[in-house]
């Protein structure tokens, strides 16, 4: 449950970042890539402090390399529910239980395996 709850923290940090950016002139494409560099470092954050309770500099290193991962795999399969007819915010909508499965799976199997809470 943590992890959920810590996952919901982080991503209203990350959206209210991108506003922010935006709301002061960046262009999208600068206010969204700052927005996820800084979401990232404060996701790993809490999720090292909160949930996982574990931080090294490798666990950082995974934890980024796991982001780009769970980012490329979520883009996967938003193709994949708009090319059977869904529009991109239904597929977002029906991506984030699968996608925040995997993220806590990665997480807890791959980047803080020593230390992983059971149960999201």
């Amino acid at each position: 449950m943590r992890f959920v709850l810590i996952g919901i923290v982080n991503t209203a940090f990350s959206y209210s970042l991108l506003t922010l950016f935006l709301h002061l002139g960046l262009c999208v494409e600068l206010a969204s890539l700052l927005a996820l560099i800084i979401g990232i470092l404060f996701s790993y954050l809490t999720q090292s402090s909160l949930v996982f309770r574990h931080s090294t500099p490798a666990a950082f290193l995974r934890f980024v390399t796991a982001w780009g991962i769970i980012y490329f795999l979520n883009l996967m399969l938003l193709y994949i529910l708009m090319a059977l007819g869904a529009n991109s915010y239904l597929a977002g909508a029906l991506a984030i239980i699968p996608i925040t499965a995997l993220s806590y799976f990665i997480m807890k199997r791959a980047v803080f395996p020593s230390t992983a809470p059971d149960a999201p």
